[in-house]
């Protein structure tokens, strides 16, 4: 099991740019050079949303850096051989979690949360709503190149599609509290 920011990075990078969007078309449109979305039907299964512990929360903190090295090497296909698989696990053992897909799972459900926090104000906004927000905001903007605006919003359109509640309100407040460390642990993936 991959991360969700490694399935659905224009997912992820479309729920992330509530400040990008805000700030006008020209950031936006930088921004927005991720590829394609894939249809629903190419996407990964809905994330299993969990309550989440503070020691699963530190624990991804701890992993991370080890485990961006090994995500890189991923294949595109996202599945990794038997190697690299291994090795997946053996760093997420190490910090407290039983395999990768426990630690995959923990990391989905903290970029859920991310997504729906504003980086400068550290409120939460369910992430669809928050998807319509920046849309409603986007197709107002008037700057933007028409081909570019027209990109971003089939993208966002079909991140929305996909983009599920946060179930777990208490998973807020914990990731609000860790927010700093894993906007910057996981933004850059």
């Amino acid at each position: 099991m991959i991360p969700l920011f490694r399935q659905r990075p224009a997912i992820l990078a479309a729920l992330c740019l509530a400040p990008l969007v805000c700030a006008g078309g020209a950031a936006f449109a930088q921004a927005s050079s991720t590829p394609p979305v894939a249809t629903p039907a190419e996407q990964a299964p809905a994330i299993r949303q969990m309550v989440l512990t503070e020691k699963q929360v530190q624990a991804v903190l701890a992993a991370q850096k080890a485990m961006d090295a090994l995500t890189d090497k991923l294949p595109d296909t996202g599945k990794p051989d038997a190697k690299l698989q291994a090795q997946l696990d053996d760093v997420a053992k190490k910090n407290g979690f039983a395999d990768y897909a426990e630690y995959a799972g923990v990391v989905d459900n903290v970029s859920l949360v991310l997504s729906g926090i504003d980086p400068k104000t550290k409120t939460f906004t369910q992430p669809p709503e928050l998807m319509r927000q920046q849309i409603a905001t986007l197709r107002a903007d008037t700057k933007m190149p028409v081909k570019d605006k027209q990109a971003a919003l089939d993208d966002m359109n079909a991140a929305l599609k996909v983009t599920p509640n946060v179930q777990h309100m208490e998973n807020v407040v914990l990731v609000t509290k860790y927010f700093d460390k894993l906007y910057a642990a996981l933004q850059e993936d």
